[in-house]
């Protein structure tokens, strides 16, 4: 799967929340100062050769929906990013955000306790 821009993924991420719009309906999430009409325009008919954007027409507007779910860009996005930075180590990855100290204690126990219910479950399906 292609990966968005920042710009791209801010569009995606309304349309994702609000499931649909008019290219001025979304430019009412977007803060002051909001880019141009035409930008944003532009942007979602690349979203939309790209595949990750549909359309209704009515009359000369479109309303704009996803077609890929915010679920499976984040899946392929942090797929990648496993393989290309944490040779698909989920290991490496809690140990790098663990040493940065990006891991509070509060949150590193919620992380053992959900192993040790992914773990009970994985031996409760053998």
């Amino acid at each position: 799967m292609t990966t968005l821009t920042k710009a791209e993924e801010q569009i995606m991420q309304i349309l994702w929340q609000e499931k649909e719009g008019f290219v001025k309906d979304l430019l009412e999430h977007f803060p002051e100062p909001r880019p141009a009409y035409n930008t944003v325009s532009t942007i979602i008919r690349i979203l939309e050769k790209k595949g990750f954007v549909d359309h209704r027409s009515f009359g000369k507007s479109h309303q704009y929906y996803p077609l890929i779910s915010r679920e499976k860009y984040r899946n392929d996005r942090f797929s990648n990013l496993m393989n290309d930075y944490f040779n698909n180590s989920m290991k490496q990855v809690l140990s790098h955000f663990g040493k940065d100290g990006h891991l509070n204690m509060k949150e590193a126990d919620e992380i053992i306790h959900l192993m040790e219910e992914i773990k009970e479950k994985a031996g409760n399906d053998e």
